[in-house]
């Protein structure tokens, strides 16, 4: 989540007209994330969150989302509910972009998971992967490794200004991945994007999974291996194989892992934080004006890359199973 176009308070009251949730009492946005702009929202009806959808997000594919997060909710999933204006819809447009509102969720984010939360979260990803298996509405992962050689073509004349050597430790990794990316692993809907800051908690349980919007259809251990990327590793590169062993653990305990998924997690998790470094450094060098944002730093998954280079099967990872 993050800020990108601001919306005044006269335009913003005017949208909520189309709405009945009561008079706007405050609103602030959201600093948090990097892709669309989130604003928390305090009517007399209650706590909502206003997103404008910008960047990567194509208005083509909100429809996909919107009806997911509902889906998912009556799976018995906790996930934020599209709220629908007076005409019956969820999508709107607020200053130029297409715009939703969808419900709160209590809970708080954690900067430092410990194993258990791991463990809870691997849990939460499964039942959203059971959630969502019947769900008939298909999207195409647009950020998979055939996204990941034009996305470093954006920023290869530059990468070296990011980091020494860092153009060539890029191409050699798009080498291997492109080659060694498995197939026809067990699939679905998967989230795309269960970093720390979508996860909520009250206390040590799971209370509300968040931000569906890089949602699409691809192998379920790869949506795990983002997930070990996102929670196991520290800032510096550091990996905690207990927090991942956890995490593997609990996924494995609702959902159990085939032997070929089992076998590809070295390469998802790496392709995983090639994603994630491609899309941070492409932010890093391309900053829009004005945004009220602050990239994240692309080195952080040249980090996580270097530790998966050295990883040779799962047990590398924590895997006991």
């Amino acid at each position: 989540m993050a800020v990108y176009t601001d919306v005044s308070d006269e335009a913003l009251r005017a949208f909520l007209q189309e709405y009945e949730l009561g008079e706007l009492l405050s609103y602030k946005g959201i600093a948090e994330g990097v892709e669309n702009s989130n604003f928390y929202l305090h009517t007399s009806t209650g706590h909502y969150i206003l997103t404008l959808y910008e960047k990567r997000v194509s208005e083509a594919d909100l429809p996909f989302f919107i009806k997911l997060m509902g889906h998912l909710a009556r799976a018995g999933l906790a996930c934020p509910q599209p709220v629908r204006n007076r005409a019956g819809t969820a999508l709107g447009r607020l200053c130029g972009r297409p715009a939703a509102i969808v419900t709160f969720l209590e809970g708080v984010s954690l900067s430092r998971p410990n194993a258990e939360h791991c463990r809870a979260l691997g849990a939460a990803l499964a039942g959203l992967h059971a959630a969502g298996r019947d769900f008939p509405m298909v999207r195409e992962n647009n950020l998979s490794v055939g996204a990941w050689r034009p996305l470093f073509a954006q920023a290869e004349a530059q990468a070296d200004t990011v980091a020494p050597g860092l153009a060539a430790r890029t191409r050699a990794d798009l080498d291997i991945l492109e080659g060694a990316w498995p197939k026809d692993l067990p699939g679905g809907v998967i989230h795309a994007d269960l970093f720390t800051d979508n996860v909520f908690f009250i206390g040590d349980a799971v209370s509300g999974l968040i931000d569906f919007y890089f949602a699409c259809t691809d192998a379920f251990a790869y949506d795990l291996a983002i997930s070990l990327n996102a929670w196991c590793f520290d800032a510096d590169g550091t990996f905690h194989r207990d927090k991942a062993g956890a995490m593997l653990a609990g996924y494995d305990a609702v959902r159990t892992l085939e032997p070929a998924e089992i076998a590809a997690i070295p390469v998802l998790a790496r392709g995983a934080a090639m994603r994630f470094m491609l899309t941070r450094l492409v932010d890093w060098l391309n900053v829009p004006p004005g945004a009220l944002v602050q990239p994240k730093d692309p080195l952080e998954y040249d980090r996580r890359l270097a530790f998966h280079r050295t990883a040779a099967d799962a047990r590398d990872y924590g895997w006991e199973g």
